[in-house]
């Protein structure tokens, strides 16, 4: 039989026995179709969850409304059941939705290879800590639909850990240098990227149109300078790109565009570019001074030892009041007596800073 979906506009058509196909039949008597919208008939989990989605879309406002309640209120042991097995994807987008507060069967759900790659892709976003970590361990899924790469990347729930793992099956494994709470393993250095390679990979991205500018965001010579209308272009095509595509113009592109990608909202390519093997000292030393980039990124960049050997990195870094007052206090130790005495007078930063670097004055003796 076929019914219309309410997650989707096109007619899904749904596989019942005939036992269970009188109960919806648009020309079974209402009273027999509002009798099965409370649920209580003889079918197994599967085939019982799947008459109450199809009465979920009757004409009948009263069929209608006592099948959502019935579909909705299933109890754990059915429940467990249908999440488990192979039901229609339809059906499953429905209870995605429905029981999208409850952790447990989100996780039954996330597992379920039955569900189509949007309805992960909506698991990706909820707050669920163990569905995030389902969902980010399916490669063949992300690489897919990239929609799911998007939703794990606004998660607030997907950790380092996880955007590592992500990224380093797209390309981009985590530096050696960069520091987590526990000892990184050594990683391979990323491929050398020939510019050749870089101009290939941004005309996929950016399409013939954008041939000729595809040339000029490899080109790393200080002389190239891009126009406001050429940062504009590139705005306007990093804004029709996926994540998957953004990830790899973080890793070909120049410093206009890993500029713009590390300001990212979604985590994976803000991450990707600052991870990008192009990225030089000065970059970093930039941005570790902007409030406009994420907490993320200013982590990442505090945690990279090699980045912050270099003693412009540790002031920004210090004197950035987006960056956690633990953080900046550690680098006020490495600072010279002239910053630390400008820090201590600013009004820029905060006052556990400034007293901070007070204090190490003090200790010093020069105040």
């Amino acid at each position: 039989m076929s019914g219309a979906s309410s997650q989707e506009t096109q007619t899904v058509k749904l596989t019942l026995s005939p036992q269970a196909e009188k109960y919806v039949r648009r020309d079974a008597p209402v009273s027999v179709r509002r009798m099965a919208a409370g649920g209580a008939l003889p079918l197994p989990p599967v085939e019982l969850a799947t008459v109450l989605f199809a009465l979920v879309h009757d004409p009948d406002d009263q069929v209608k409304t006592r099948a959502s309640e019935s579909l909705a209120g299933l109890p754990d042991g059915v429940a467990h059941t249908v999440l488990t097995s192979p039901g229609h994807p339809s059906m499953l987008a429905w209870l995605a939705h429905a029981w999208k507060d409850d952790a447990v069967r989100m996780e039954k759900l996330a597992l379920n290879g039955a569900c189509d790659d949007r309805t992960i892709a909506f698991l990706a976003a909820l707050p669920h800590r163990a569905v995030v970590e389902i969902v980010a361990n399916n490669q063949q899924r992300m690489l897919r639909h990239p929609a799911i790469v998007d939703a794990l990347g606004d998660n607030p729930l997907t950790g380092r850990a996880t955007i590592d793992r992500i990224l380093s099956f797209l390309g981009l494994d985590r530096p050696a240098a960069e520091v987590l709470d526990e000892e990184p393993p050594d990683v391979p250095p990323p491929e050398e990227i020939t510019d050749d390679a870089a101009a290939e990979a941004l005309r996929a991205l950016l399409g013939d149109d954008a041939s000729e500018f595809s040339l000029e965001l490899i080109e790393e010579r200080e002389e190239v300078d891009l126009t406001e209308e050429d940062v504009g272009n590139l705005f306007a095509a990093i804004q029709k790109m996926n994540v998957m595509q953004k990830v790899k113009l973080a890793r070909m592109g120049n410093k206009e565009a890993r500029g713009l990608l590390v300001r990212d909202r979604n985590k994976i390519v803000a991450t990707a570019a600052l991870r990008s093997p192009k990225m030089t000292d000065k970059e970093v030393e930039g941005l570790a001074k902007l409030r406009s980039v994420s907490d993320d990124v200013l982590r990442i960049i505090a945690n990279n030892r090699e980045w912050t050997r270099n003693y412009q990195i540790k002031l920004a870094l210090a004197t950035n009041p987006k960056c956690t007052i633990p953080t900046a206090m550690k680098f006020l130790n490495f600072l010279q007596e002239r910053d630390l005495r400008s820090i201590m007078k600013s009004r820029d930063v905060a006052t556990p800073i400034s007293t901070h670097a007070r204090r190490l004055l003090q200790k010093k003796g020069k105040i």
